[in-house]
C-alpha cells in the first residue's frame, strides 16, 4: 500500500519538475530574445521535452513566461486570510500586500531576479499583458471571495467584498505601472505605500480652489495702464 501511495508523489513531483523547466526556459529565452523571436517548440527544445509535453502544461508561451508571478497573486491572498479579523477590510489588504512584499521566504517582485525586466516587457506587448490581466483578475476573484468571508456576508449581493478589492488592486497595479516605467527596481515597496496613501487619504479630501486668474502680469507686459 506505501509503494501504491507514494506513486502519485512521484509523478506529482516530476509533473512539478517538467512545469518549472518549461516555465524557467520561457522566461530566459523571453527576456534574452523578446516575446515574438521565441518559439514554443524552442521552449520544448531547451526544458529537453516535446511540443505536446508543453501543451499539456501551457496554453501558450505567454502563459509558461509568466508562470513565474502566477504564485504571486495567491501569495497575497494567504496573507490576507491570515490578518486578524478585526481589521477593516481594505487595511487588511493593504496590509497583505505589505506582508508580501517584505516576506523573507519567498521574495517578492523588486526582490526576485529579472522580474522587473518581466514586467516591463509585458507593458509592452499585448500579448504578454493581457495574459498578465488574466491572472490577476483570477487572484481578484479570490480576493473578493477572502473578504466576503470576513464581511460574513455573500459577494452576489453585497458590493463592499469587489469595491474593496477593486480599490485595494488598483493601488497595487497603479504602483506597479510606476514602477516599471520608472527605471528603479527597487521602488516598489515606496510606490504601493504612495498608492494606498493616495487611495486613503487625498483623494477623499476636498480639492484646493484654485487661484483666481490674475490679467496683471499680461497688461504690464502688454504696456496697458
Amino acid at each position: 500500500m506505501q509503494a501504491e501511495q507514494k506513486l502519485p508523489e512521484r509523478r506529482s513531483r516530476k509533473a512539478r519538475r517538467t512545469r518549472d523547466a518549461l516555465a524557467g526556459a520561457a522566461f530566459e529565452l523571453v527576456l534574452d530574445r523578446g516575446l515574438r523571436e521565441v518559439t514554443v517548440e524552442e521552449i520544448a527544445e531547451r526544458a529537453d521535452v516535446d511540443r505536446r509535453t508543453f501543451s499539456r502544461y501551457f496554453a501558450s508561451k505567454e502563459d509558461a513566461v509568466l508562470d513565474s508571478v502566477r504564485g504571486d497573486g495567491d501569495r497575497i491572498n494567504d496573507a490576507l486570510r491570515a490578518r486578524p479579523a478585526d481589521e477593516p477590510p481594505l487595511t487588511a489588504y493593504h496590509r497583505a500586500v505589505q506582508d508580501w512584499l517584505a516576506d523573507p521566504g519567498t521574495p517578492a517582485w523588486h526582490r526576485r531576479p529579472r522580474i522587473y525586466e518581466l514586467l516591463v516587457l509585458a507593458e509592452r506587448e499585448p500579448t504578454l499583458y493581457a495574459a498578465f490581466h488574466h491572472i490577476r483578475v483570477d487572484a481578484q476573484a479570490d480576493s473578493v471571495a477572502i473578504v466576503a468571508e470576513r464581511l460574513g456576508t455573500d459577494p452576489l449581493t453585497d458590493l463592499r467584498p469587489a469595491v474593496t478589492v477593486a480599490a485595494g488592486a488598483g493601488a497595487l497595479l497603479a504602483a506597479q505601472a510606476a514602477w516599471v516605467r520608472g527605471d528603479r527596481p527597487d521602488e516598489l515597496p515606496r510606490l504601493v505605500e504612495r498608492a494606498f496613501g493616495a487611495l486613503s487619504g487625498e483623494l477623499f479630501t476636498r480639492p484646493p480652489a484654485p487661484a483666481p486668474h490674475s490679467t496683471t502680469s499680461t497688461t504690464e507686459g502688454n504696456g496697458t495702464p
